[in-house]
């Protein structure tokens, strides 16, 4: 055949270029043993191309939809119009017409055939733009073919298909557009079969859609189809659809909806072994392309036909492991209030410096929990860390274990929790807290000096050092004890006292104002900054128009501005090395982009007055101790009250005292970070001034042992960096999973409650309290605008979300447990919180009334 049309035969996936996604996917499907696709050929996209080169006026018209807006829907919509009306009526040039008649003609020339459009970024993995593009059905003879396939190319236009450009950065001028054109196949059943269940991800069960007639009535909607679900050789789950409509070819070309007698509705569309035999089928095409795929069948005369198979984009990738054996992760973004996906020199560096062998996934880690399901005291310990902390990941590891996903050892040595143990007796001594703080600081001072001097190798070599004395401070004993009684501490006073006196989580009064939170002090540090600005009007002016980080270099020259450059950078030099995601070394900081925190400020000097800073926290005192002098005179009117209030008192002494200690682990190993990054960032430089890196962000997107070799060798492998872009802007679109198997499956737990009314959003109460107000659905902190009064929604909230809680009445997460930063600071400032509201960004919009039950563990939207 010439050079602008291809039998699918002759089609591999180096073509994809000049065939599209779809034409490269069937010319590969055709090389697989046993697969039938029907018979067919692909018009190149060097035919497209030719044809717009030709088409008059193209070029200005193309130039004018890249100029654009996304919401200018009107503009796209006229000028997408004007481009399709011109392709669809150029004649088709006469050799071109005879190389495709001459191709339908070994086709058969007056056979029906299917003409579907093939774009180059159409079903490629990371972005799959299914139903982007037309497909013809039923189309009969040569001029019918040319003419249909004018409309495919004409499709690349569609107001639809050019917003989904817009929004994704794709320019217009790179995609092009093939043309599949095939025999049809007059299917009595046809579907889609998915080789990974796409509910759940697990990559043993494959899940079968059928339907009756032709595939387009359930791709698009029309009808209820049948679902199978086979695993290991066998339907598991069936459910039969009630099938009123199929799509059937018309016998004037096209197709046509027809009403199913009611006496087949209700039949099933397969037998089961049918639906077997098909997964058998889709099993090779996916040991085929490596991965699961996602693939339209028919079945006529009992044949199986394969008419498209593409990549499932949605499965959450599986952590890669050198064994078979059957493994369970916990999700660490979870625990640390961070489910975004990291970049390689975040996750490589959290892997060097963690405590626990974690494995990642989808651009987040994992914690393999596998060895503690199979012993009863590592599934006792499991439920009572991660299980008490989160009812979500606790529903979701219960789950596990009554499926006996990993069965118990026989004689198994006593197994744990990931954590330490338990802990060693620890009196109730405030020094404690002071001692092990002192020393976390003369850590981080001898890091500091001890890397100034270090580039090279050398600084590599350095690390390696310095990353042991990370993990000593980390695994200091009496820092494992000091949060352990904390933790302990919580959960007896909630469980008692809810007991005793029917007081449901008292632990959010009792643990506001405690000494040593160096997260919640930060924020009201922030108040305390805003005092000394609020006075100088030029200052706070000059802050309201600020874009460029290097503001705080001209605050000196205005009346109060040097004041105001010395607190924020007496700020900075305290709570600096903080930032959203704050886990991935790579986000930036707030020293280094402190623009972030001015909408902070001029939020704090118009909000409040001065001295609140020092008032919220002597308030928080005050009512903590009246809580406390309120909760044991209750408990000494009880039977055997004075043992009661003792016992009592003592664990709210032993709460306030180490309460504070909780945040300061992760200040530590932040602090350090930073230091690390530093270091890192200056030895990019060299590299970029050696001509060997082109942008410093680029050691961003390589692990340290990488960069240690870009360092040794002064090369870099840019095609690798580039792979790595792409797949983090794909993790952007997944979401993690509380719990994963190796087979893939997503576990995220569910709550198990009676009590609440329709409508309420369910969740898990972390601080008391019951508050009305505006919501303000958040996802970027840098868009915060929030009035006193405002309930903030958002997935998550890492410390860095700190400064934005003196502003707010309550708070709601998706994300979350009873020890998680937001949960802990919520007490701290009496704000009522409700965390581990699956989907709360999605089911509360921006704006709406909602109360929050921070006692109860629910959130009402009032409207």
């Amino acid at each position: 055949m010439g050079s602008y049309v291809l039998d699918l035969r002759q089609i591999d996936q180096t073509q994809v270029a000049v065939v599209g996604g779809k034409g490269e996917n069937l010319g590969e499907l055709s090389r697989i043993e046993g697969v039938r696709v029907p018979a067919g050929f692909c018009v190149t996209t060097d035919a497209f191309q030719r044809i717009v080169a030709d088409a008059p006026s193209m070029d200005d018209l193309l130039d004018g939809l890249s100029r654009l807006e996304l919401d200018d829907r009107e503009a796209i919509r006229t000028l997408s119009g004007e481009i399709r009306e011109t392709i669809e009526s150029i004649a088709i040039p006469g050799d071109l017409a005879a190389e495709i008649t001459r191709a339908l003609a070994r086709v058969g020339e007056q056979a029906a055939c299917a003409v579907r459009s093939s774009a180059t970024a159409e079903d490629l993995p990371a972005a799959s733009f299914a139903g982007q593009q037309d497909t013809y059905l039923n189309v009969t003879g040569p001029d019918a073919v040319l003419e249909h396939i004018r409309r495919c190319w004409a499709s690349l236009f569609t107001a639809r298909a050019v917003t989904y450009r817009l929004r994704n950065g794709i320019d217009h001028r790179k995609v092009h557009m093939a043309v599949v054109v095939q025999r049809m196949v007059f299917p009595e059943t046809s579907g889609i079969l998915f080789t990974a269940d796409p509910v759940t991800g697990h990559r043993k069960v494959a899940s079968v859609e059928a339907s009756y007639g032709l595939g387009e009535a359930l791709v698009s909607g029309l009808v209820n189809a049948d679902v199978y679900k086979v695993r290991d050789g066998e339907i598991v789950e069936r459910t039969i659809g009630t099938k009123r409509l199929a799509i059937l070819p018309s016998p004037t070309g096209g197709t046509e909806e027809r009403a199913i007698e009611p006496a087949r509705r209700d039949e099933p569309a397969l037998t089961d072994a049918q639906a077997v035999r098909l997964v058998e089928l889709g099993r090779r095409i996916e040991v085929h392309f490596g991965r699961p795929q996602d693939i339209e069948w028919c079945l006529a005369d009992d044949e199986f036909h394969i008419v498209q198979s593409r990549p499932i984009t949605t499965l959450f990738p599986i952590p890669e492991r050198d064994d078979t054996e059957n493994h369970v992760y916990l999700s660490v973004g979870h625990q640390q209030m961070m489910t975004d996906p990291m970049k390689p020199l975040g996750l490589s560096v959290w892997l060097l410096t963690a405590m626990t062998p974690m494995y990642e996934a989808g651009g987040r880690l994992f914690v393999d929990i596998t060895r503690h399901l199979g012993t009863q005291a590592g599934r006792a310990g499991l439920m009572g860390m991660a299980g008490k902390s989160d009812p979500l990941t606790g529903d979701a590891l219960r789950t596990v274990i009554d499926r006996d996903l990993i069965p118990l050892l026989a004689d198994a040595p006593p197994g744990g929790p990931p954590a330490a143990g338990a802990p060693a007796p620890l009196e109730t001594d405030p020094a404690i807290v002071t001692e092990l703080i002192e020393r976390n600081r003369d850590s981080l001072a001898a890091l500091q000096r001890d890397i100034a001097d270090k580039s090279g190798p050398a600084l590599f070599e350095f690390l390696t050092e310095a990353i042991q004395e990370h993990k000593r401070f980390l695994s200091d004993p009496r820092s494992t004890q000091v949060i352990m009684a904390m933790a302990e501490a919580t959960w007896w006073l909630n469980e008692r006292l809810e007991a005793w006196l029917g007081d449901k989580n008292a632990v959010g009064t009792l643990t506001q104002s405690v000494p040593h939170n160096v997260t919640s002090e930060m924020g009201l540090a922030l108040l305390d900054v805003a005092d000394v600005i609020r006075p100088h009007p030029e200052v706070v002016a000059f802050l309201r128009q600020v874009q460029d980080d290097d503001f705080l270099d001209e605050l000196p020259r205005l009346a109060g501005g040097r004041e105001a450059r010395d607190a924020i950078q007496a700020w900075l030099d305290l709570y600096g090395m903080r930032c959203a995601g704050e886990i991935d070394i790579t986000r930036p900081r707030w020293v280094e982009r402190p623009t972030t925190l001015v909408p902070l400020i001029l939020g704090n000097v118009r909000n409040f007055p001065p001295g609140e800073g020092a008032r919220r926290f002597e308030q928080g005192r005050r009512e903590a101790e009246a809580k406390k002098r309120e909760v044991l005179e209750r408990l000494r009117a009880l039977p055997d009250g004075e043992g009661k209030a003792a016992e009592t008192k003592r664990m709210i002494d032993r709460l306030r005292t180490f309460a504070g200690y909780r945040e300061y682990p992760k200040y530590g190993i932040v602090s350090r970070y930073f230091v690390y990054k530093q270091a890192l960032m200056d030895e990019a430089g060299r590299l970029v001034q050696a001509g060997v890196l082109r942008a410093k962000e680029d050691i961003f997107w390589l692990t340290v042992p990488e960069l240690q070799n870009v360092v040794r060798t002064r090369q870099v492998d840019y095609a690798l960096i580039r792979r790595r872009e792409d797949a983090f802007r794909s993790y952007h679109a997944l979401t993690p999973p509380r719990v994963l198997t190796s087979d893939g499956e997503m576990i995220n737990g569910a709550y198990r409650r009676a009590d609440l009314t329709d409508g309420a959003l369910v969740g898990l109460a972390v601080s008391a309290g019951t508050v009305e107000g505006r919501a303000r659905v958040i996802l970027d902190m840098a868009q915060a605008d929030l009035e006193p009064g405002d309930i903030l929604v958002t997935a998550f909230t890492d410390p860095s979300w700190t400064p934005l809680f003196v502003s707010i009445a309550g708070l709601v997460t998706e994300v979350g447990g009873l020890m998680t930063h937001g949960a802990v600071i919520a007490r701290e400032y009496g704000l009522p919180a409700v965390v581990g509201v699956q989907h709360a960004t999605r089911r509360i919009r921006d704006g709406q009334r909602i109360r929050v039950h921070g006692t109860d563990g629910y959130v009402e939207i009032l409207g």
